[in-house]
């Protein structure tokens, strides 16, 4: 038996949020043939597409790690505190800094009138189209999240609102002043970690799948470590496979050659 671990954007969607039926149908075979798979991803639960449920995923590494679901039972769950968490938002809003603050529940956004990034716009449509009752504003009086993502042009105002964050958020640098960041304490690693542990599994029955920097820390962790074909180059160092591209059939090309499915 082994456990599989799946990023969900570039590695089980693509750039247009599909799954290949072919994907869907390899990781049902994987799952039929006794391996345990899990989403292990940056999305909060709130954010997991509706079709996963037709593997099903035995269970769900959300939020970088802040977030882990084994066989519908929640077994761990980390937020960023209250008191924290409104200190964070209010710097955002009187900075004028866009971003997004993501929840278990509720993923929040500034009012219309603060987002002019278009990229984040579009994430906020998208949200909202996909998940009805998700989507909230970072102006409410009592907001709960475990982790937020921001987008900052200027490098004068980035560089401040990092330091105000360096205390115990971990900022995850995607380039273009575009920022993931997550409770220090937590990863996908720590993720893997923790089901590794209650499961009582082999570090040589671990899989990771992915494609992106927030990947780091799994591929560095895992034993078995897959890269899709259109992947960050900073998993280089740490990739022990590189299958082909989701568009391509990536997933089922990397299952067969792991002989994971027949």
């Amino acid at each position: 038996m082994a456990a599989l671990f799946f990023d969900i954007d570039g590695t089980i969607l693509d750039r247009n949020q599909r799954c290949l039926e072919s994907t869907m149908e390899s990781l049902r075979k994987a799952r039929q043939s006794g391996h345990l798979l899990f989403i292990n991803t940056g999305r909060t639960a709130c954010d997991i597409p509706k079709e996963f449920e037709e593997v099903p995923f035995d269970g769900y590494c959300c939020g970088c790690g802040t977030y882990i679901r084994y066989q519908n039972q929640v077994l761990f769950h980390s937020t960023i505190p209250s008191a924290r968490g409104a200190e964070i938002a209010d710097y955002m809003i009187k900075q004028g800094i866009p971003g997004a603050l993501e929840g278990t529940e509720h993923i929040y956004f500034q009012r219309a009138d603060y987002n002019k990034n278009a990229d984040l716009v579009e994430y906020r449509e998208n949200i909202a189209q996909k998940n009805d009752g998700v989507v909230h504003t970072i102006e409410e009086p009592e907001i709960r999240y475990d982790k937020l993502m921001f987008c900052a042009e200027d490098a004068g105002i980035c560089e401040r609102f990092l330091k105000f964050l360096e205390p115990d958020i971990r900022a995850i640098d995607y380039g273009n002043g575009v920022y993931e960041c997550i409770q220090k304490a937590y990863s996908k690693a720590t993720a893997i970690q923790w089901l590794q542990d209650y499961l009582k599994l082999d570090r040589e029955e671990l899989y990771v799948f992915g494609d992106s920097v927030n990947d780091i820390d799994m591929f560095s962790y895992a034993k078995h470590t897959i890269a899709m074909g259109d992947h960050d180059r900073a998993l280089d160092p740490l990739t022990e496979y590189v299958t082909d591209a989701v568009e391509r059939e990536g997933i089922r090309k990397a299952l067969e050659h792991y002989g994971l499915v027949v």
